[in-house]
């Protein structure tokens, strides 16, 4: 008898466990989409939850302390990381991509707290919806930037 309620017990978690990783993996299996994707088939996406990533354009960032809304602007990054290796790196690939001016660019608007790596160069990557007003609105913000990580790397030496 006592080891039934143990057999149960662990079945109850082998079965929360289950769910649990069931539920992770259905919420990040979001559709991943570049901002050239995003434009291709914004009137078919509108709504539906994305997860995009670009490049943010330093000098479209815009904050207003008072109702916490940030804007900002993206630019089109591709998604493939051989090609991102192929061009340089990622630090390369993001510089490029704010500087180009033929690159495909996303407006983005988040309501939270600045984050400090929103600078220029930064690769932001992004979940929320894409509205009839071609404005993405992002519920998560996550932001990397390589630059700072690439100077913090010290110099290997073989010894």
């Amino acid at each position: 008898m006592k080891n039934s309620k143990f057999v149960i017990g662990g079945l109850l978690i082998l079965a929360a466990v289950i769910y649990l990783i069931a539920s992770s993996t259905q919420a990040s299996a979001e559709y991943f989409m570049t901002v050239e994707e995003v434009k291709a088939q914004e009137s078919a996406i509108v709504g539906k939850s994305l997860r995009i990533s670009g490049a943010v354009i330093g000098d479209s960032i815009s904050y207003d302390p008072e109702t916490l809304t940030i804007t900002f602007t993206i630019a089109h990054v591709t998604g493939d990381n051989d090609e991102i290796e192929s061009q340089g790196g990622l630090a390369k690939v993001l510089h490029d991509a704010t500087r180009d001016p033929s690159r495909k660019k996303l407006e983005v608007l988040y309501v939270g707290p600045i984050p400090d790596l929103l600078q220029d160069e930064a690769q932001a990557i992004m979940t929320g919806h894409i509205e009839a007003d071609g404005i993405f609105y992002a519920d998560e913000l996550l932001l990397k930037c390589p630059t700072k990580y690439e100077e913090a790397v010290p110099d290997q030496s073989e010894g």
